[in-house]
């Protein structure tokens, strides 16, 4: 099994047979994500095709390390710029005054700086309680906090939404202390 910068490197130097590889793997699992979202085959190839791309550039300019398995990063790569599509299509509604657009590479930046936020979001959480983890989980897949009683086994919505709001004021203070955050956070 080949390592994570294995691949990131083979994209920078264009070994196509690596790259073959990646695409078979993993651009299955993204069609079939966009397809269920409102795309098509043209758009997962797109964003298939900026993902990778946003992560060879990333990685020219910083050796990042990715901590989950490539296709898992990769996944929540695409995962993101679709989100950032659709909510860009969304406001595409129809105003009928001149705007100019954002070009590529603000946008590309922005994925970018997404992407590091859901990296320093996801390393933090990791660094909660089992029990914080769990319970946060379950609320951020908006599980009905009559759901959260029963499966964290609490006596009352009350005792919940008081252990939501202490985990997540947790994860927000590693996260504000963490020098990191200045820097993705403040626009």
């Amino acid at each position: 099994m080949k390592n994570n910068s294995h691949y990131l490197d083979a994209l920078l130097q264009g070994n196509s047979k690596d790259i073959q590889i990646l695409y078979e793997k993993n651009f299955p699992m993204v069609k079939k994500f966009i397809l269920q979202n409102k795309g098509n085959h043209e758009d997962a190839e797109d964003i298939f095709q900026k993902a990778l791309l946003q992560m060879v550039v990333r990685y020219q300019k910083e050796k990042f390390v990715i901590k989950t398995s490539f296709g898992a990063y990769l996944f929540t790569v695409c995962k993101n710029l679709w989100r950032r599509e659709l909510n860009k299509s969304k406001k595409k509604v129809t105003n009928q005054e001149v705007k100019e657009l954002k070009g590529e590479e603000h946008d590309f930046a922005m994925a970018i700086l997404e992407q590091k936020r859901w990296e320093l979001f996801t390393e933090k959480l990791a660094l909660l309680s089992k029990n914080c983890k769990k319970i946060l989980n379950l609320f951020f897949a908006k599980t009905p906090y009559d759901k959260i009683v029963v499966e964290m086994q609490y006596n009352t919505e009350t005792v919940a939404r008081q252990r939501v709001f202490k985990c997540k004021k947790k994860l927000k203070e590693l996260i504000t202390k963490d020098k990191r955050y200045n820097s993705l956070f403040e626009l």
